[in-house]
């Protein structure tokens, strides 16, 4: 259902045959680097926080992690993670399928300046073996990001 609703997304913009469905898993992003033969940072992965109660979604590269420091600078608040049924009722998409894209509802999206060392990454497409390669202007209309942030520890 949630690779249909990241389908149902692309379709009208013509990028729905770029999404890849792989045989193997690709829910974590050593698998999804292995099945897609390339740097596990390249791998775009999506985070799910709340602050103040409002559900965010922030794209990071695949080896970095939160500098809660950094997180609390930029958006006031403590970091707190969304449980794994917060993520699923938030934005459709089981945990290791999460992406900002085919979302029921609007989310606010973030980019992580970790990112941009790549020319283009590979985010989830919906399910825990699909996926989509994007440039980064490509990631940044698509996900309608907010904003590019620095929260990720260097």
């Amino acid at each position: 259902m949630s690779l249909e609703a990241v389908t149902d997304y692309f379709s009208p913009l013509g990028m729905a045959n770029r999404i890849m469905v792989m045989e193997k898993s690709t829910a974590t992003v050593d698998e999804a680097a292995e099945v897609h033969k390339v740097d596990p940072d390249q791998i775009a992965k999506t985070l799910s926080f709340k602050v103040n109660d409002t559900p965010i979604l922030i794209v990071v590269s695949g080896a970095s992690k939160i500098d809660n420091k950094k997180y609390k600078q930029h958006f006031q608040k403590k970091a707190k993670m969304l449980s794994a049924e917060e993520v699923l009722d938030v934005t459709g998409h089981a945990v290791g399928g999460v992406c900002p894209f085919g979302l029921p509802n609007p989310v606010e999206v973030f980019l992580d300046i970790s990112l941009k060392k790549h020319q283009e990454v590979i985010p989830a497409a919906g399910a825990q073996n699909s996926a989509i390669r994007l440039t980064l202007p490509e990631l940044e209309t698509y996900s309608q990001a907010m904003a590019w942030v620095d929260v990720c520890k260097e």
